[in-house]
């Protein structure tokens, strides 16, 4: 496989499975623990889930076992890779921020971030574009 596989898997449909059990689930499916190996963020507005694997593993493979999971189909739920980008969007900032503390934030390895490019501020908005120099990230 790419080195370049995304280490983030998103999860659509969820509606039908609490986060509870999709952390369950989803650790039954990897073999790996919640918090330890992966995280998952649940985003109900939009019914999706994504799961961010921090222990690295064949993610394209994961997807593949999730698909062909029983409880997976039966709550009727989709799986797909995360798209790499290189850019994203923070919202709900605090007032007075700076660009050079989402710089150093996003910089951070412990916050799976890596080398930033360029951040602009919205201030009005309380929210930031911040560009990545790649889409790695942390690697």
């Amino acid at each position: 496989g790419s080195a370049e596989t995304s280490p983030s898997v998103v999860f659509e449909n969820i509606q039908k499975c609490s986060p509870s059990c999709l952390r369950l689930l989803l650790e039954n499916i990897s073999g790996l623990t919640v918090d330890d190996d992966f995280t998952v963020e649940v985003i109900p507005e939009i019914n999706v889930a994504v799961a961010t694997f921090i222990k690295s593993i064949d993610t394209k493979e994961f997807v593949k076992k999730c698909l062909q999971h029983k409880r997976v189909r039966e709550f009727k739920m989709t799986a797909r890779l995360l798209e790499l980008t290189q850019t994203i969007r923070a919202e709900s900032l605090p007032d007075n921020i700076c660009t050079d503390y989402i710089t150093v934030y996003f910089e951070s390895a412990r916050n799976g971030g890596g080398p930033v490019s360029d951040v602009q501020l919205f201030p009005e908005e309380n929210s930031a574009i911040i560009t990545f120099c790649n889409h790695k990230g942390n690697t």
